[in-house]
């Protein structure tokens, strides 16, 4: 099954530290968790939007504030959490659910979400509606909704998807010439030929040998990185023909290294004669391309920046 969403690790995670004797961390119930849900390695390993943290570890400590915020759970330690009678007393009642709207019966969560809404700084996703919560909860949503943390990371992924189709709609009405610079751009930018534009050449024009560019890893020229650029329009791939004539190029030039780039796709002939190379040939299609611009801010800029704080438990522990 897949990994549950924060409010379904609610009351296992209460249920663990109604267990407990003293004050513990939310890390070391990962795995009985893990195995409580049947997750397979692969669940286990799964990390959010972003890639920074594991999912079922974010996700747990969502549970954990959440709960927290109802006055279920407490933190007496640093890092450390236990339940509170309040938590206990919710337990004893066997048939419980809990889940934002359960959470909503409680002063203190209300009150946090009614601040949370007024300031802008998050507003936590809602549980399908109650009576007892309709004031509360104006715009509910699917119980299986992720932690703001996957929301912002999500959101994220969506805009840079978006913008990297327009990047390469954009990169494919260049003109051959102006894409070889591009390609030497982004290499520099990369920190290829110690990121100095004197470091690379654009050879291009009928008589560049195969060859579109060279960058010069060091002043001297003796590690070089020869380039080539193919603006290809969609579903016209590069095919095993261009990279022999790529490989024949770094042979006379008797280079080690070459990058292949592309606005389109490689067949999967082209992939084997690349691998077959007795240099070492890089393929870089379209989709990899943009990914690589926006990485390293090529041909786009940064229109916002969102900061998400979290507290410094080295200031605290003093």
């Amino acid at each position: 099954m897949p990994v549950p969403d924060y409010q379904t690790l609610m009351l296992p995670l209460l249920r663990r530290l109604g267990e407990q004797q003293g004050p513990v961390a939310i890390r070391e119930f990962l795995e009985s968790v893990a195995d409580e849900f049947a997750l397979t390695p692969d669940e286990r390993a799964e990390r959010i939007p972003s890639g920074q943290e594991n999912l079922l570890a974010n996700r747990l400590a969502w549970a954990r504030t959440y709960l927290g915020k109802a006055g279920l759970l407490a933190s007496p330690k640093r890092g450390l959490v236990s339940i509170t009678e309040r938590g206990r007393h919710l337990l004893a009642d066997e048939s419980v659910v809990i889940t934002n709207a359960t959470l909503a019966r409680y002063p203190e969560f209300q009150n946090w979400l009614t601040r949370s809404r007024e300031t802008a700084v998050a507003t936590p996703p809602s549980a399908p509606s109650e009576t007892s919560v309709a004031s509360v909860s104006r715009a509910p949503v699917e119980l299986d909704a992720g932690t703001p943390r996957e929301r912002i990371d999500e959101a994220v992924q969506e805009i840079e998807a978006d913008l990297r189709t327009e990047l390469l709609d954009r990169v494919r009405q260049m003109t051959p010439a102006e894409f070889e610079g591009l390609i030497l751009r982004l290499l520099l930018a990369m920190g290829y030929g110690q990121g100095l534009d004197e470091m690379a050449l654009a050879l291009g024009g009928s008589g560049d040998g195969g060859v579109d560019g060279v960058i010069h890893q060091d002043p001297l020229g003796l590690d070089r990185v020869y380039v080539q650029a193919k603006r290809y329009k969609e579903g016209n791939n590069v095919g095993s023909v261009d990279i022999r004539g790529f490989v024949g190029a770094l042979n006379i030039n008797r280079a080690t290294k070459g990058v292949f780039v592309a606005a389109s796709q490689f067949t999967l002939e082209a992939k084997r004669a690349a691998d077959g190379a007795t240099m070492q040939v890089v393929l870089i299609d379209g989709d990899q391309l943009t990914r690589l611009m926006v990485r390293h801010k090529v041909g786009v800029l940064v229109r916002s920046t969102v900061e998400i704080k979290s507290i410094d438990e080295g200031f605290f522990s003093t």
